[in-house]
């Protein structure tokens, strides 16, 4: 955004011009906020630089519009300290509430009277409005490294950023509204973006009416071990669900007629005499992969030496497209060299403690930074899941998934992740738009499914009706009849 705001000027635009916009938006935002401007009490907060002249043009045209303004600036060189008492008098009277103190160039924590005032305006008993991001996180990364403004909405100029959209700075950001004030995002468009429903349904492919099982895609599932079938069995129903024409699921020894009696088809491949995956099943794998578009790999595999060695093999031999997860990612033991050298596409899934393991390193709060790190390393699609999965390919393209939340924290939606991802390859995307629409659509499916005792099993249920809603959407679905289009209010589109 930096760069593309020194390029506007550049052109010619003014940086007043720019200010003048921006102040407007805000000003905009604040008279929907609280219902209208005329005779409301607005409490603007201002810092030195251009986030502070937003908010001090905001002040201006609010006033014009009736609203009585108490501005407040932050302490300069030749500037008295902030009016600590004025400022809290002002907010307990105040309708509304502007944070135009910093913007996304900030970094680090508040001090001194920026600290008091974000304190202040967070307890305050208005709404408050951030302007562009609020104050107190970093615009990059989304981290708060001291006292933050909490916001209940915030007017983004131009375009998003990350630090709107990665937690914790997406929690205090409110309801985010992104203004239009003449910035053009460039071309070609930025590397970085968020996964939209319009997005995920232009990828989907329609099936040829002369579709069958096998020309839909399939998709092999390898995982399994002693008391741990049914991670390989969810992910293996998730990618049937989402789309695969065909499932085969390799399990080791009995355990495969013992899971068998649904639409997936169980295989038993050699197993060690402890019930896990004997190192000669990778040799059984890989002679019969040849009609299928997919391979998972790591659901509830465990980590015996052998298995870890079948693992190994697969990862370096397997012609197709390959999605690794769990365990899988673990039998690795951070030799990311292995996915580098693979000739087919590689889609890897890991959580924050397989990444470290992975990686050598934390993922610490630049969660896209680390996504990209380990995309380039690995020469693989990184699916860094979390309360905001990233996604990112070695080029270092990057989507953030906005889908989901916390009640997908348990056990078995990461199996039902491999399995949608593994399918959405099968049936003919791309890498990189297979891992971040299966992202996209397991966080809906959770949606649809209901949060309160959410199981990993209610996510494969809810697929239909999500990938139905997408069908509907896409540019290639056939068009409703008269007789079956749905009602809608007028001045919908």
């Amino acid at each position: 955004m930096a760069a593309r705001d020194a390029a506007v000027i550049a052109g010619g635009v003014s940086q007043a011009t720019l200010v003048d916009r921006a102040g407007g938006a805000v000003a905009r935002g604040a008279r929907r906020l609280v219902g209208g401007a005329y005779g409301r009490r607005v409490v603007i907060v201002c810092g030195k630089g251009n986030n502070g002249a937003d908010g001090r043009v905001a002040g201006e045209r609010l006033a014009g519009w009736g609203a009585r303004v108490d501005r407040f600036d932050l302490a300069g060189i030749e500037r008295a300290v902030l009016d600590k008492h004025g400022l809290n008098r002002a907010l307990g009277r105040a309708d509304l509430a502007v944070d135009a103190m910093f913007g996304t160039g900030f970094r680090g924590p508040l001090e001194g009277d920026a600290a008091f005032a974000a304190d202040a305006l967070t307890a305050a008993p208005c709404p408050v409005l951030a302007v562009d991001i609020p104050s107190g996180v970093d615009g990059l990364t989304g981290a708060v490294r001291g006292a933050a403004v909490e916001a209940m909405a915030t007017v983004c100029l131009a375009a998003l950023k990350p630090g709107l959209v990665l937690h914790p700075g997406a929690a205090l950001a409110g309801d985010v509204e992104v203004a239009d004030i003449g910035i053009d995002p460039g071309t070609p468009p930025p590397s970085l973006g968020v996964t939209e429903e319009a997005d995920v349904a232009g990828w989907l492919p329609r099936r040829e009416p002369e579709s069958h099982k096998w020309s839909v895609g399939g998709v092999y599932v390898v995982g399994g071990s002693q008391g741990m079938t049914g991670a390989v069995m969810l992910a293996s129903r998730a990618a049937l669900r989402a789309g695969a024409g065909i499932v085969v699921a390799g399990l080791p020894g009995d355990a495969a007629p013992r899971a068998s009696g649904g639409e997936v088809i169980t295989r038993s491949l050699p197993a060690t005499p402890a019930g896990a995956l004997d190192e000669a099943a990778a040799e059984e794998v890989l002679d019969g992969l040849d009609r299928f578009r997919a391979l998972v790999v790591g659901p509830g595999l465990g980590q015996a030496p052998a298995t870890v060695a079948a693992v190994r093999r697969l990862v370096a031999e397997a012609p197709i497209p390959l999605v690794l997860d769990a365990d899988g990612l673990n039998a690795l033991d951070g030799d990311v060299d292995l996915l580098a050298g693979r000739r087919a596409a590689t889609v890897i899934t890991p959580h924050a403690g397989e990444y470290a393991r992975l990686a050598g390193e934390k993922v610490g709060e630049d969660r896209i930074g680390a996504a990209r790190r380990l995309a380039e390393r690995a020469g693989a699609v990184v699916v860094l899941k979390g309360s905001r999965t990233v996604i990112a390919d070695p080029t270092g393209r990057a989507a953030i998934n906005t889908t989901g939340g916390p009640w997908l924290a348990t056990a078995g939606t990461g199996d039902v992740l491999s399995g949608m991802v593994g399918a959405l390859t099968a049936i003919g995307l791309p890498a990189f738009r297979a891992a971040a629409a299966g992202a996209w659509v397991h966080g809906r499916a959770a949606d649809e499914a209901g949060h309160a005792g959410l199981v990993a099993g209610d996510l494969i249920d809810a697929l239909p009706t999500v990938l139905a809603g997408l069908t509907a959407r896409s540019p290639g679905a056939d068009a409703p009849t008269r007789r079956t289009r749905p009602n809608r209010p007028k001045g919908c589109r």
